[in-house]
């Protein structure tokens, strides 16, 4: 164990870029990422926001993978493809859904807390916290540049201009992401609604605090030109993830995967009959009165979706049933 003298090294950029709906995250990600990229270069889209990205697909040229789930192990698998695919960038639009969407991580929380005998959120975080840190891993140990967005939570200002006239303005808050994320990021900054990009952390000194109106290619050329200052990364230097997952936490990680998937799946059988089927799964004790279908276990899960159109039937078949008793009629 010995101290050595500092070197800096040639480095890859890990930029967020937070706000609300309409600031032109998506817009500044991929004019950033093509720049980054140069002539040859690549560019990645792993897209979460219903096909946003590929409104621009006239304007920047990227390949784009589209998610139907959030886990955070999707995400992991997202950027593992993009690596082997040699994409010089990869942009993630947006990091918020592996936080509070569908299969991210509040829900799998949810999801762990339900089926705990205490039901406690606290307890369920110790297995969901090694899933969120895979990803955060992930992004930072990527061999490729990484542009995130981030959705901010929204608030409304009334302002006055010099006229005295009052205008509404909208404005981004804290990101929908874990906590403290920002500090994992080369540079991390607000877009407001106005598309200026507010710089509130940057390991890059030219950038500290700065403003940047509708950043793209010129801002892009100056943070390459910064990374690539230094001797070439060496495999003895080069940045390893920070959580070290043993063989057993993979192993729970992929079981909360495949559990999350399952009730996805199940959760999209009986969307347009969920009140009935609720009622149906309470009727047979696969859940209590008062809970909800996250409470169902894996196994019953399992037996639903291994028929998926007799689930149904049987669902509707209970309302059948009610509804003639209801009437004062009996089922033959």
């Amino acid at each position: 164990m010995n101290f050595v003298k500092a070197t800096k090294h040639q480095s890859k950029l890990r930029l967020a870029i937070i706000g609300p709906a309409g600031s032109g995250k998506t817009y500044s990600a991929l004019g950033i990422a093509v720049a980054l990229a140069g002539k040859g270069g690549k560019v990645a889209v792993i897209d979460t926001e219903r096909g946003s990205a590929s409104l621009y697909a006239d304007m920047f040229a990227f390949d784009v993978l589209t998610l139907d789930s959030f886990s955070p192990l999707a995400y992991v698998e997202a950027i593992a493809e993009a690596e082997k695919g040699g994409y010089a960038v990869i942009v993630i639009d947006s990091l918020s859904h592996a936080w509070a969407s569908k299969d991210g991580a509040l829900e799998m929380v949810d999801r762990e807390a339900s089926r705990s005998n205490s039901k406690n959120s606290y307890t369920a975080w110790r297995n969901v916290t090694p899933v969120q840190n895979k990803m955060v891993d992930a992004i930072i140990g990527s061999k490729a540049h990484i542009i995130c967005t981030m959705r901010s939570k929204m608030e409304y200002v009334m302002d006055k201009d010099e006229k005295g006239k009052t205008t509404i303005r909208k404005i981004g808050l804290q990101p929908i992401q874990r906590e403290g994320l920002d500090y994992e990021f080369t540079i991390c900054g607000d877009m407001d609604q106005e598309h200026k990009y507010i710089i509130s952390k940057s390991r890059c000194p030219a950038f500290a605090d700065a403003v940047i109106e509708k950043p793209g290619k010129q801002f892009a050329d100056k943070l390459l030109a910064w990374l690539d200052e230094g001797a070439k990364e060496s495999k003895k230097t080069q940045i390893l993830p920070l959580t070290v997952v043993e063989p057993v936490a993979d192993k729970k990680m992929a079981e909360l995967s495949a559990s999350a998937k399952l009730l996805s799946d199940f959760q999209a059988l009986i969307k347009e009959m969920e009140p009935a089927a609720i009622e149906w799964l309470v009727k047979h004790e696969w859940i209590k009165a008062g809970e909800g279908v996250p409470a169902v276990t894996d196994e019953n899960l399992k037996k639903a979706m291994e028929r998926p159109a007799a689930f149904k039937t049987a669902v509707k078949t209970l309302q059948l049933v009610k509804q003639q008793e209801k009437n004062g009629s009996k089922v033959k």
